[in-house]
């Protein structure tokens, strides 16, 4: 009876000693950023950013409320090599809500604007710039 009651304590130990040996590192860091909307009202985007191998991944879903026009999330990154800026856009037509996702590698920032547009070209109404990613600060 005593050997059984040793074993199950050894087992036990051996499973906590596994659970708090698992590096941290193994998730991915993550932090969410809040619904930034275009100066109409009737655009809007939110989502997260995530840490990985290479860099980072800026996930979001961009809601159009109105079915005049189109959403636009447009995300404006900085490159730590060279210091230039690089917009990249996305769009939404349908009323609803839609996805979209951006690889970063070596960015020294990420910033986010919402707007109002065509098809073609977000055309105004547009957000004040949310940063979304500075690293080192």
């Amino acid at each position: 009876m005593r050997s059984l009651a040793v074993l199950a304590t050894a087992a036990t130990a051996a499973a906590v000693s596994l659970a708090v040996s698992t590096p941290a590192a193994a998730t991915p860091a993550m932090w969410k950023w809040r619904a930034v909307h275009s100066a109409d009202g009737m655009a809007a985007a939110w989502g997260e950013v995530a840490v990985h191998q290479f860099g980072h991944v800026v996930d979001g879903k961009l809601e159009d409320t109105r079915g005049k026009g189109c959403a636009w999330a447009v995300l404006r990154s900085q490159d730590s090599r060279n210091g230039r800026w690089r917009d990249h856009g996305f769009y939404n037509c349908v009323p609803g809500v839609g996805t979209f996702r951006k690889d970063y590698r070596d960015t020294r920032q990420v910033r986010v604007q919402v707007c109002r547009g065509t098809a073609k070209r977000p055309t105004g109404e547009c957000s004040p710039w949310k940063t979304l990613l500075r690293p080192g600060q």
